[in-house]
C-alpha cells in the first residue's frame, strides 16, 4: 500500500540548485512599505508628495506605491481616498495629511 509507506525523498529537477523544498519555502516580501491608495486626483498625489517629503527628512530608503485600483483598495477596507498604508495597515483615510504628520505616522508604526 502506497499510502503509509516511505516518502519519497525530494529530487531537484529545476536545475541551477534550486529544489522543491527550497520553492516551499515563503517568497521574500516584494511589497513596497509605503503605499497611497487613490484614483490618482490632486489629493492622492499631494499625499504622495507629502510621504515622499517625510521619508527624505527620516533619511529611509523606501518605495512608494500608489494604487489606483479599486478592487485592490478595497481590499484594504478603504471606502474613503486618499489612503495611506505603511506596512500593510491602513493608517489614515479620506484626508491629505501634511509632511509632518506622515513622518509622525512612519516613525510610531516603525517604532
Amino acid at each position: 500500500m502506497g499510502l503509509f509507506g516511505k516518502k519519497k525523498e525530494k529530487k531537484s529537477c529545476y536545475g541551477n540548485g534550486c529544489t522543491l523544498e527550497k520553492l516551499d519555502q515563503p517568497a521574500a516580501k516584494t511589497t513596497s512599505a509605503i503605499k497611497v491608495l487613490g484614483s490618482g486626483c490632486a489629493k492622492c498625489h499631494a499625499l504622495e508628495d507629502a510621504a515622499r517629503a517625510a521619508l527624505v527628512e527620516l533619511s529611509m530608503d523606501a518605495t512608494i506605491d500608489h494604487v489606483t485600483d479599486f478592487s485592490q483598495i478595497a481590499a484594504y477596507g478603504v471606502m474613503t481616498t486618499p489612503a495611506l498604508v505603511v506596512d500593510d495597515k491602513v493608517v489614515s483615510c479620506g484626508k491629505v495629511l501634511k509632511k509632518d504628520e506622515v513622518k509622525a505616522i512612519i516613525q510610531k508604526v516603525r517604532g
